[in-house]
């Protein structure tokens, strides 16, 4: 049996698009705004893959596995809902997050070898994760679909958006 989602509406288009549209917004002011003002080592540059090389396995994983979710969720949220295509690319999300989620418990370089808030987003995303796939597979479409597109937003684009804050890594391989 297939479900397709009706059309958002104007509320739900705005609290689903809004979040990463603003948070892109305040980055593109720091970027090139506030960052340059401050006096900020900000040289936009080809990628250092050799710096990504450098790093230990579980942060290569962990950003791996991010990319993958952060590609894969762009194609969900703009495509037709519950057909196999989405059903397929929904677990291969899923996995990638789980991925994302548990590898990150493994890095904690940010708060000398102890969590960091950033962590609340492992917590939260091992919880809703598992209760959005419930929600899916018992057909309570409303709660997928809000418990997915907040980890999206949240676990991966808010949470991601960090990392390009001045002095993280993915900073220095594309600014610093």
């Amino acid at each position: 049996m297939s479900h397709v989602l009706p059309a958002l509406s104007p509320f739900r288009r705005l609290t689903t698009f809004a979040p990463p549209v603003i948070g892109a917004a305040v980055l593109a002011w720091f970027l090139f705004v506030a960052a340059p003002g401050q006096g900020l080592p900000l040289r936009p540059h080809a990628p250092d893959w050799a710096l990504l090389a450098a790093q230990a396995p579980v942060l290569q994983v962990h950003i791996a596995a991010a990319t993958v979710a952060l590609v894969i969720g762009v194609l969900l949220l703009a495509g037709i809902k519950g057909n196999i295509l989405h059903r397929t690319l929904g677990w291969t999300w899923a996995l990638a997050m789980a991925t994302v989620a548990i590898s990150s418990v493994f890095i904690r370089n940010i708060n000398d070898g102890s969590f960091s808030w950033i962590h609340l987003f492992t917590g939260w995303t091992i919880i809703i994760l598992p209760m959005a796939l419930y929600a899916a597979r018992t057909h309570n479409i409303a709660a997928h679909r809000g418990r997915m597109t907040g980890l999206f937003v949240g676990a991966l684009l808010i949470a991601g958006m960090f990392t390009f804050f001045p002095g993280r890594l993915m900073w220095r391989v594309f600014l610093g």
